[in-house]
């Protein structure tokens, strides 16, 4: 008689003690630092000094405005957009769903640094509009510029997790009301709206996340209108002030924010919350006339839009500049050149590595915590769930300053090294592949591993022979999305990096700031055009025509 397999108690406190190190050590550490001072005393100086001067609270408040806005933008384009793609026939829909995924995986800071080309104040557009109308224009910065950047990155999450929902939505729900007389808009509002409300929380919780907690646009853009994430990048790494224990204490402040944010959805989101199931798939019809190409002229111009940014990069890589700001007009290759041949390329070579090392990373533990969590349920898989989510929503900036607290000195030391970043790249992007994996994990029943068992095969094998294979295609979309967020991530990168372990992302920003443009371009192109190649590799060998949530 075969000896029941117990390994996956054994993998789980394995992985839980990774989880613990890497995610519940340092912030632990964040904590600690941010109520003691310098000689180890127990102290709320640093919380009430950023309550205390209008400087720091000031940068809350300013936080919250830019995303407060983003996010009502974003919701207010991406579900009108989900609604008219799924609700009308628009020619070429299968290349509009692709194009706003790629306005999606693209970088906020790269749509920064675009519209600085285009309207910053030697941008492209603004020195037409200053030589044709005789004004001097300020460029693109502030609180409009940062708000734009935000809403056009992060519309497309919106228009995605809607497009899902409304997948769900039966048809003769909506031919029920425009039989009451209830049609066009007025039924998006009274009938479409409260059945998606749960998902359209759920993705107005992300973008407002994901907007709070990003450093780098403000950084670029910002200029005097200073946000949290700049406030706190700056009294970490900042000339003026590095007070670590007043940095640990805004650490704490964001943290304890999300986690309020993240209790408000819970509850908004019990209000809502309801199954639905589809008897008969929302049906697209066919409009004519001026509705017809109203409904075309809305799609096509949104997602023209949102591409401006990756078009915008690509194009000013190949054209000729001096001084680094100002573009001739003229079409060179020199750009190029000067990154490729005569720079040091350890940034793309360092991108590729760490982002592979980081993958198999996130599959490997990524595939065993969603299976344990969805099979073996138990006190450490429980556990497993809740800290493997914690760093999605945790900001990049504090998770990597709790790294260099925790990691700088024996016995784990590995500050300024790859494996260091490598590690913040896998712990951050992590929940992608595992709530894939769990979407796919459910859709299989558990009698196809009780069959396998009963025919002799060790739990184990059953495993690695039945389920793992199943899992392919949930493995291989998280994966997808994992491997692109880690080749863009700049938050984490931009505290973690040395000079030898510098990234794309890293490099981007760098550029930009030294004024750099041309290579800058060049270095965001290479990117952009990773994350197309990316895309595009999913759907080919997935079969999909799109990535659902």
């Amino acid at each position: 008689m075969k000896r029941k397999w117990n390994g996956w108690q054994a993998a789980g406190l394995l992985i839980l003690a990774f989880f613990i190190l890497f995610v519940i050590f340092p912030l632990a550490l964040i904590l600690y630092k941010s109520v003691v001072d310098g000689e180890g005393a127990f102290t709320l100086e640093y919380f009430q000094k950023f309550f205390a001067k209008k400087y720091y609270w000031i940068t809350i408040w300013n936080s919250l405005k830019v995303t407060v806005c983003s996010t009502f933008i974003s919701v207010l384009i991406g579900m009108p957009l989900a609604y008219v793609m799924k609700s009308f026939r628009i020619r070429g829909e299968k290349l509009l769903n692709l194009l706003i995924i790629i306005s999606y995986v693209s970088p906020p800071f790269i749509g920064a640094y675009a519209w600085i080309q285009l309207l910053g104040r030697n941008g492209l557009i603004t020195r037409l509009l200053n030589g044709l109308l005789g004004t001097e224009l300020g460029g693109i910065y502030g609180f409009a510029g940062i708000v734009l950047v935000f809403s056009l990155q992060t519309f497309p999450l919106v228009f995605l997790y809607v497009s899902g929902a409304l997948k769900n939505l039966d048809q003769s729900l909506l031919e029920a009301a425009e039989s009451l007389g209830c049609t066009g808009w007025r039924r998006v509002w009274m009938i479409v709206t409260p059945l998606i409300m749960p998902t359209l929380l759920a993705s107005a919780l992300l973008v407002f996340i994901h907007v709070f907690c990003d450093f780098g646009t403000p950084m670029l853009i910002g200029e005097g209108y200073r946000t949290f994430p700049t406030l706190l990048y700056n009294q970490f790494m900042g000339e003026v002030s590095t007070d670590d224990h007043f940095a640990a204490a805004l650490c704490v402040i964001s943290i304890v924010f999300i986690i309020c944010l993240l209790g408000i959805q819970k509850i908004l989101a019990a209000k809502w919350s309801f199954s639905m199931s589809s008897m008969r798939p929302m049906a697209a019809r066919k409009l004519s006339g001026s509705g017809n190409i109203l409904a075309h002229a809305f799609a096509y111009l949104v997602v023209a839009f949102a591409l401006i940014p990756q078009a915008t990069v690509v194009v000013t890589s190949f054209m000729e500049i001096k001084g680094g700001v100002v573009y001739t007009g003229r079409f060179s290759l020199d750009n190029y050149r000067n990154v490729l041949l005569t720079k040091d390329n350890t940034a793309i070579f360092n991108t590729y590595r760490f982002g592979v090392c980081a993958i198999l990373l996130v599959v490997v533990i990524g595939v065993l915590v969603a299976y344990m969590t969805a099979r073996k349920q138990s006190a450490i898989s429980s556990a497993l769930d809740f800290v493997s989510m914690l760093p999605f929503i945790i900001p990049g900036t504090v998770l990597s300053i709790a790294y260099l607290y925790a990691f700088n000195k024996p016995p784990v030391f590995i500050s300024g090294t790859a494996l260091i970043l490598i590690i913040a790249l896998a712990i951050r992007r992590m929940p992608y592949t595992i709530r894939s994996s769990n979407a796919i994990i459910a859709q299989i029943s558990p009698s196809m591993e009780e069959a396998a068992v009963s025919l002799g095969a060790s739990e184990r094998t059953a495993f690695l022979r039945v389920i793992l294979p199943m899992m392919g295609p949930g493995v291989f979309s998280g994966a997808v999305m994992s491997w692109i967020t880690i080749i863009c991530e700049l938050s984490a990168s931009i505290i973690l990096y040395t000079t030898r372990t510098r990234t794309l992302a890293v490099a981007v920003y760098s550029e930009v700031v030294k004024t750099n443009y041309g290579n800058a371009a060049v270095y965001a192109t290479i990117l952009t055009i990773t994350s197309v190649l990316s895309l595009a590799l999913f759907f080919k060998l997935s079969g999909k025509q799109e990535i659902s949530f």
